[in-house]
């Protein structure tokens, strides 16, 4: 069975819950990229473990340390477009964590599965 790749939106990830995450964007994405390692082990409800997560950052966030279990990409531009390349360079299934519903049109397009934030957020 081939390993699933999770490329997780952390712009939107983060922003889904309002928790005072804009007056530390980077420390946000870094708290994002620090709960998905059990997530990289375990999975998600419907896709069991383990898999490969891609965390894609941009703007304040970029610059963050991958950490073991979790690929951080910094997109260069949009974080949007990012994803979709990650999605398309990535042999084999991938689920994309999102709420941005021009993202999930595009990477469902691509034969993406597509989750929402509360799936990755615990």
């Amino acid at each position: 069975m081939e390993t699933v790749t999770l490329v997780v939106d952390a712009a939107n990830v983060v922003g889904s819950v309002p928790d005072g995450w804009w007056r530390d964007r980077r420390g946000a994405a870094e708290r994002l990229r620090d709960r998905l390692v059990p997530v990289a082990a375990t999975g998600l409800a419907d896709v069991p473990g383990p898999l490969t997560v891609v965390l894609v950052v941009e703007g304040q966030a970029r610059g963050i340390d991958s950490v073991p279990g979790v690929r951080v990409d910094s997109a260069p531009g949009s974080g949007d477009d990012r994803i979709v390349e990650v999605v398309t360079e990535t042999p084999g299934p991938c689920v994309v964590a999102t709420a941005d519903r021009e993202l999930r049109h595009r990477v469902s397009a691509l034969g993406a599965e597509v989750v929402g934030p509360r799936a990755v957020r615990g």
